[in-house]
């Protein structure tokens, strides 16, 4: 069961950003950043993960061997995707290994939010699988961030070795991206300017903050 996020009358509202891949949550979570939110990204906490904690850079590579280290140590994110796309055994051990991680890391992070001073306006935090995992109650309000699969595609393209295919599969794995909306408390379609995200994220913080 995933760790619910303490709740009080003093700490600030609690935001989930989530979205399919491609969509502009990490753009989404800047902007909350940019309103006053302080901001949690997931995949930034398994970098770090991966980065410090030695036992599990240890642990993935006597699942899946070498191949998993650079020369240097460092993790190759692109492999063990490889690895566990497509394979739910494989999925679900990694996810044993992180989650617990990531959900120590996040909870650390709102116990030090809520204790500034001042205290941010909100607590944002990016998790691309918010749904899949079952985490919505680890937040107060949930935002939804679409975009045309074109246009996700476009994106992923420039910035992953396996290009549009590859992405094209990933987005194929995910919840729909219409059930996201749906079920978001928020949801925007991120095809325009950084200006039309900014002005809806004050509109949501506005109404939650």
């Amino acid at each position: 069961m995933p760790t619910p996020t303490p709740r009080t009358d003093t700490r600030p509202p609690i935001i989930g950003i989530t979205g399919g891949i491609g969509a502009g949550k990490s753009a989404a979570l800047d902007a909350f950043g940019r309103a006053g939110a302080a901001t949690f990204s997931a995949d930034r906490a398994v970098h770090a993960i991966y980065a410090e904690d030695e036992d599990v850079r240890a642990a993935v590579r006597g699942r899946w061997g070498d191949e998993v280290l650079d020369a240097d140590g460092s993790v190759r994110r692109d492999v063990i995707a490889a690895h566990v796309f497509g394979a739910p055994e494989e999925l679900a051990w990694l996810e044993g290994l992180l989650h617990p991680r990531v959900a120590q890391a996040w909870l650390r992070f709102v116990e030090e939010a809520a204790a500034s001073a001042p205290p941010p306006r909100a607590i944002a935090a990016e998790v691309p699988l918010l749904y899949e995992a079952g985490l919505e109650e680890r937040y107060d309000r949930i935002v939804a961030i679409s975009a045309p699969l074109d246009l996700r595609l476009e994106r992923v393209g420039e910035r992953a070795h396996g290009g549009s295919a590859d992405a094209r599969a990933r987005a194929a794995h995910q919840m729909p991206e219409s059930e996201k909306l749906r079920r978001a408390d928020y949801g925007y379609v991120n095809d325009g300017s950084l200006a039309d995200l900014d002005a809806f994220v004050r509109r949501v913080l506005d109404e939650v903050a």
